[in-house]
């Protein structure tokens, strides 16, 4: 089992409440993002803490590619080798929106195989916390062709046409590549997604940086991978099931659940696919097969190697609140 030391994004948008989330005291720093698990090129997370399999060596400091260079499918899974190679699939962040983000798209995988050489942008957002009135945009509330686009971006009129939702703690959209979307001040987000940095920015609200400059726009090449149609809903609906885990998304690119327990929980995990363990709130200790045991609080993550069968998840005085993800078969 690993944990990794986060990597802190200062941001335009961004406030003071992820350190908190974590336990740490807040700064004058402007942290929009903390990107707790990346195989992002630059972005490479470190091990703070753990090893793989009975008593290993201690692997801290080395990157999640060092990680899969020399482990491989013992860590990732054989499947997974065979479909993403070397490089890890998952990014697993955190958001903190002091202000609105901008109106954006991510491509597919074909069209950021062929513009970017990089996967695509599939994600989910859980909303940790937000402030009252907090909301986000996903989807269109109408049907528009990508001539109507350009135009409403131009005349700065987009976010008409977009589906606005006010949010609390605990809900959650699923964002497949080329959805349109954008998360609101007051919103503070567990992002998981895809292995991508490719982002196009359709619409910033005018807004300039530090040294006076509008930030570069992508209306055009959005153009082209925004998916137009119209969908009945864009909000993911669930009922919790306490003590076990409560499916949240399912897609050809991860499976994420919920796993809500106020007591001890044995977890028999997917075979062939590591399992990243995000915490939303509380703590608990997890106890992999060979009864090492890694503490897991709010705010961190912990990946479980591949070859790891079964964790036993004990909260015992507190509660827990994790996002379990995969990679399906």
């Amino acid at each position: 089992m690993f944990k990794f030391e986060p990597v802190y994004k200062e941001l335009i948008w961004g406030g003071q409440n992820i350190l908190p989330l974590k336990g740490l005291p807040a700064d004058s720093r402007k942290i929009g993002e903390s990107w707790e698990l990346s195989g992002v090129e630059g972005n490479k997370s470190t091990v703070s803490e753990g090893f793989i399999g009975k008593a290993g060596t201690n692997d801290k400091g080395k990157t999640i590619d060092e990680l899969i260079a020399e482990y491989g499918e013992r860590l990732l899974g054989r499947s997974i080798m065979e479909k993403t190679g070397t490089t890890f699939p998952i990014l697993v962040k955190f958001i903190d929106a002091q202000d609105d983000l901008s109106i954006q798209v991510h491509p597919a995988d074909d069209l950021a195989i062929q513009r970017h050489n990089s996967f695509g942008k599939t994600e989910m957002w859980y909303v940790v916390h937000a402030r009252t009135g907090a909301s986000l945009y996903s989807g269109f509330s109408c049907r528009i062709t990508p001539e109507e686009y350009v135009e409403r971006v131009e005349n700065n009129t987009i976010t008409e046409v977009l589906q606005h939702f006010e949010v609390k703690a605990g809900d959650v959209f699923f964002l497949p590549a080329g959805r349109i979307h954008a998360i609101g001040k007051g919103c503070l987000i567990a992002e998981i997604q895809q292995t991508s940095n490719i982002t196009y920015r359709i619409y910033d609200y005018d807004r300039r940086d530090a040294n006076g400059n509008r930030r570069e726009l992508h209306s055009e090449l959005a153009k082209d991978a925004i998916d137009y149609t119209v969908y009945p809903d864009y909000k993911t609906h669930y009922e919790t099931n306490k003590n076990s885990i409560t499916e949240l998304v399912k897609c050809r690119y991860f499976n994420t659940g919920l796993l809500d327990a106020r007591q001890t929980i044995i977890r028999f995990l997917n075979a062939d696919s590591f399992v990243i363990y995000t915490c939303l709130s509380g703590e608990a200790v997890i106890i992999n097969n060979y009864n090492y045991r890694m503490h897991i609080r709010q705010g961190e993550v912990v990946l479980i190697p591949a070859e790891t069968p079964t964790v036993t998840i004990k909260t015992g005085n507190h509660s827990v609140k994790l996002l379990e993800t995969y990679i399906p078969q």
